[in-house]
């Protein structure tokens, strides 16, 4: 599965931190049940063995739904669950060196916050961007903040689509207009809230209008 510009609109990424006694496979289904149209899954502390059942009980319920499902930073554990990609920052691995061990076939999404490393990516193989943080987040507290200039510049570069990442949510989304991105990645916007399926449904139309302003 390839992604097209219109999966990129409502980017969701998972976080543990929010669960609340949920299951992570329960509230990726809320999402998905909102209309989230892409998924991807965070995990720094879960072990291998639980991190692959995780991911191919995800893949599974993003298949019935007929989303995009990466995983993140790790390529390997992309393969093995039949992920239809990975999703890498700019110290995990090259692009070009993840899409060799990917394939052609499957999406490989790449971090940048420079018009250079936007470019570099794109030659790498890379399907699409990642860019931020566009907002100050506390989900990622190491994150540079992306001015909307540099947003704008990165995407008038480069051809693949860009999503916006980093404290985005419905107080801000609207901010982000002209900026030329395809949609926006979010974490807390949609896993932090009391009515997942609610918040996703509302952010989606909320990014919609954004992007076609």
């Amino acid at each position: 599965m390839k992604c097209g510009k219109e999966d990129l609109l409502l980017y969701a990424v998972t976080d543990r931190t929010w669960l609340n006694g949920e299951t992570l496979y329960s509230q990726v289904e809320k999402a998905l049940k909102g209309g989230a149209t892409f998924i991807q899954i965070r995990e720094k502390a879960l072990n291998r063995e639980a991190f692959l059942v995780e991911a191919k009980e995800l893949k599974a319920l993003c298949r019935e739904y007929a989303v995009p499902f990466v995983i993140n930073d790790n390529v390997e554990i992309a393969i093995e669950a039949d992920a239809d990609g990975v999703h890498v920052g700019q110290s995990d691995m090259e692009a070009g060196s993840v899409r060799e061990k990917l394939g052609p076939d499957k999406i490989l999404g790449v971090s940048a916050q420079t018009v250079e490393q936007a470019i570099f990516a794109e030659q790498k193989g890379a399907d699409y961007l990642g860019v931020g943080a566009v907002f100050h987040t506390g989900t990622k507290v190491d994150a540079d903040d992306v001015s909307h200039e540099t947003l704008k510049s990165i995407c008038e570069a480069v051809k693949i689509p860009v999503v916006a990442i980093g404290g985005i949510g419905r107080d801000n989304v609207m901010a982000l207009k002209g900026s030329g991105i395809s949609g926006v990645a979010v974490v807390s916007a949609l896993f932090a809230q009391q009515d997942i399926v609610q918040a996703t449904a509302e952010l989606k139309e909320l990014t919609d209008r954004m992007v076609k302003a």
